[in-house]
């Protein structure tokens, strides 16, 4: 007889520590990181050796970047996939053939991140920077990138179905790698030629971002299902999920928080010395990641799913993968491009806003209904309390 996962949903009250002051920490966590990229130059020409993100900025130093992940720093890339581990740890992968036969959560989610989320960040992008095209390219470029990493500690945080983001995350994968490189082409050159607009070449390859995909996605991944395969053969699934997997859940908000801490540090002197800039860039991002999570969310309530699933389409649909983003923008336009720019300003605005949508989110799980009951076989082990 399977065992009950242990529940992340508890009431505030049963809530641990690091979970119940997370907003506290995170909040912490950006300004140490501001702090050392202004405070510590050292630090900042330290990182910049391994790091093609520090070019951005004077301050990390003029040297070529030496130790890089798919053009992301190597203290970044190890920060997420610690970040992802544990997560991807937790889900039961006996049960993603049911979420897979999940019609009114497919096809909504493809919809929403393969047409309106780039559709909407081209008409942000366009509406609040018509006089930057850098800027307006770089945000378009975010808005291509769907998420498949940092979504996973959202949706987890707000209590959404794992299984579910599993597979959300998988089908994001495979449609980023087939469809980034055309989308760019649509949005940068064909929409705006069509609009009469100004256009934009984008030359990325398939393998670059397969590459980004197999690394921040398939390396956690991996790493979660043999985990879980190993513990439950050895163990069993009750001191798997009972006795292990509490050790390594904080793990994954450390993760987030040393990410975070270095995200901060690295980019410290622009976001202090560039204020105007960042301010434009975060304008339509904060519209963006607003208007896709409400959007989602009553879409999801619209077409009867419960709170785990429609917090899973609204996380997923939300986010986006900067890894990627920065990485395209770094090789096509250059590390000191107002592109580049703008690719490192997402994430600095999408972990604020997310982490409040997440409190936004567990505030209004009572107006959906509620998850069917483990008597369902097609809905066992998913409930939630």
């Amino acid at each position: 007889m399977s065992v009950r996962r242990p529940q992340p949903a508890a009431p505030a009250g049963r809530l641990s520590f690091l979970d119940r002051y997370l907003a506290v920490w995170i909040i912490a966590a950006m300004a140490a990181g501001l702090g050392l990229g202004r405070l510590l130059p050292g630090l900042g020409d330290g990182l910049a050796k391994v790091t093609v993100i520090g070019r951005l900025l004077p301050g990390l130093g003029d040297g070529l970047a030496k130790v890089t992940v798919t053009g992301v720093s190597l203290p970044i890339a190890l920060g997420l996939l610690v970040m992802m581990y544990p997560v991807l740890a937790k889900v039961r992968y006996d049960r993603l053939d049911a979420v897979t036969r999940d019609r009114r959560l497919l096809v909504p989610s493809l919809v929403l991140n393969w047409v309106v989320g780039p559709a909407l960040m081209f008409a942000l992008a366009w509406l609040f920077l018509p006089d930057l095209p850098e800027y307006r390219t770089g945000l378009i470029i975010v808005g291509l990138a769907r998420c498949i990493a940092m979504v996973i500690i959202w949706n987890d945080l707000a209590c959404g179905d794992r299984e579910a983001a599993a597979v959300l995350v998988g089908l994001n994968a495979v449609f980023q790698v087939l469809a980034f490189g055309v989308l760019g082409w649509f949005y940068l050159t064909v929409l705006p030629g069509r609009l009469g607009l100004e256009q934009t070449a984008l030359d990325v390859s398939g393998w670059e971002i397969a590459r980004s995909v197999l690394i921040f996605l398939g390396i956690p991944l991996l790493a979660g299902f043999f985990t879980r395969c190993l513990g439950e053969k050895v163990r069993g699934r009750t001191w798997y999920e009972a006795r292990f997997l509490p050790r390594i859940g904080p793990f994954a908000l450390y993760g987030l928080l040393f990410t975070i801490v270095v995200l901060f540090a690295l980019q410290g002197d622009a976001i202090t010395s560039q204020p105007f800039d960042v301010a434009r860039i975060a304008l339509p991002l904060l519209v963006y990641f607003a208007l896709m999570w409400a959007g989602s969310m009553a879409l999801g309530r619209a077409v009867g799913l419960d709170y785990p699933k429609a917090a899973t389409l609204a996380f997923t649909a939300a986010g986006n993968n900067f890894e990627l983003a920065i990485a395209v923008a770094i090789a096509t336009f250059g590390a000191t491009s107002g592109q580049a720019l703008a690719g490192v300003v997402g994430p600095l605005i999408e972990v604020p806003v997310l982490v409040g949508l997440v409190h936004v989110a567990l505030a209004v799980r009572h107006r959906f209904p509620r998850p069917r009951t483990a008597a369902d076989p097609a809905a066992k082990d998913t409930a939630r309390a």
